[in-house]
């Protein structure tokens, strides 16, 4: 009979935040698949864990994973942390829970903290829709993409950073945003921890002159819809409704689906459509 998977979520700062199952679990696994063993050995020998543990780290995450699906399979029972939250989030466990489902094998959660949803909830912006985005590639191709992708997204979003690479972050995002709210949340649950509720002009001023120390969320607001469609229809100011209709008729559309189409476009409705229509 095949294990379990249990995905352990560990603290990502205050100690006192490991939850009882989690320290029960820990305990009673055959292997622990950390992330770092050598910041998770302090963790276990604070709550006084002694079970065998394996590195699962990023370099290796296929291969291991690999290796650690055919132990769950011979009926060990594993657990996956990562060096603090929750894994699957952001780091390699995500691997092992895919080659795992795709076995068959029981995969349970363990709850705990989990640095997203913390700053998330203390930002001071809309929390009932969230896009994460972890870390921003480092690649400036890549970089561009992913932040003219976000460019329009109405949801809040949500971006790891590290010290060393926030003023360039920072610079970036208010580039391809313009001017927006963020939260910069550092130090979560820590003794220090602080947010810094401001926009992203004042932030970029602010780490101009200011070393970032710490870890850090950034909780970004998302793009308001009324500029969203202010920006659509400045987009067609320069061609007719004619034009416009012509467009999407020539793409196969029926007339009212057309004028559906430039009335979305356009952030008017289709009875104004109609009467501009019969006007021109």
């Amino acid at each position: 009979m095949a294990g379990t998977l249990y995905l352990c979520a560990t603290p990502i700062g205050n100690l006192k935040d490991m939850t009882e199952r989690c320290i029960e679990i820990l305990k009673t696994v055959d292997l622990i698949a950390a992330e770092d063993t050598r910041n998770s050995i302090k963790l276990l020998n604070h709550f006084d864990i002694h079970t065998p543990m394996t590195s699962y780290l990023e370099f290796n995450r296929f291969d291991k994973a690999d290796d650690l699906v055919r132990q769950l399979l011979e009926g060990k029972n594993i657990a996956c942390i990562t060096d603090a939250g929750t894994p699957g989030i952001s780091d390699p466990g995500e691997v092992l829970v895919q080659k795992a489902a795709e076995a068959g094998i029981e995969i349970t959660s363990i709850p705990g903290a989990c640095a997203a949803v913390s700053a998330l909830v203390i930002s001071g912006l809309p929390t009932r829709r969230f896009r994460f985005e972890a870390f921003l590639p480092t690649d400036k191709k890549e970089r561009r993409e992913i932040l003219e992708e976000i460019r329009n997204e109405t949801a809040t979003i949500i971006i790891y950073e590290a010290p060393h690479r926030l003023l360039r972050t920072l610079t970036d995002l208010q580039e391809a945003f313009q001017e927006r709210r963020i939260s910069l949340c550092k130090e979560l649950t820590k003794t220090h921890e602080t947010v810094i509720r401001t926009t992203l002009t004042e932030a970029v001023k602010r780490y101009s002159e200011e070393e970032p120390r710490g870890e850090y969320v950034l909780v970004i607001e998302g793009k308001k819809k009324e500029d969203l469609k202010k920006e659509a229809a400045a987009a067609f100011e320069n061609i007719s409704l004619q034009e416009h209709m012509k467009m999407y008729e020539e793409q196969g559309l029926s007339r009212k689906e057309a004028m559906k189409k430039v009335a979305e476009d356009r952030g008017i409705s289709r009875r104004d459509v109609y009467q501009k229509l019969l006007e021109e």
